[in-house]
């Protein structure tokens, strides 16, 4: 599953993975941030939280989140990578090459800095 929450305020999509994300969970957070990008034209940022980084439960579901990232990258303008998973130091590094957000790795600990860094206040 992966929990999510929308702060429209700040334009924030906070995801919170604690099993290995599914397929469908993709669809869910299009249908949560689509009609927002859609009428504001971008979000300011990702806020990607979790201790650890169980993976995706099938190679669909990494498709899927592929597919998500082609068709958001221009549309998030930073993408905070909030976990102590080697993954964060490999998807910032990875992400310079092929997606239009500034990405940031955080230590597990530090959500708070993560939000403030996307709101541009760091």
């Amino acid at each position: 599953m992966l929990a999510h929450t929308f702060d429209p305020d700040h334009a924030i999509l906070t995801v919170r993975p604690s099993e290995p994300i599914a397929r469908h969970d993709f669809e869910q957070l299009s249908a949560e941030v689509d009609p927002y990008i859609e009428e504001h034209g971008a979000l300011a940022g990702l806020l990607f939280e979790a201790a650890s980084f169980k993976g995706w439960d099938s190679v669909a579901a990494f498709v899927e989140h592929m597919r998500f990232v082609k068709d958001h990258h221009k549309l998030v303008r930073r993408v905070a990578l909030v976990t102590d998973s080697p993954i964060g130091d490999l998807a910032q590094a990875l992400t310079r090459y092929f997606a239009a957000a500034k990405v940031r790795h955080f230590p597990a600990d530090e959500a708070a800095e993560a939000s403030a860094w996307i709101r541009g206040e760091e």
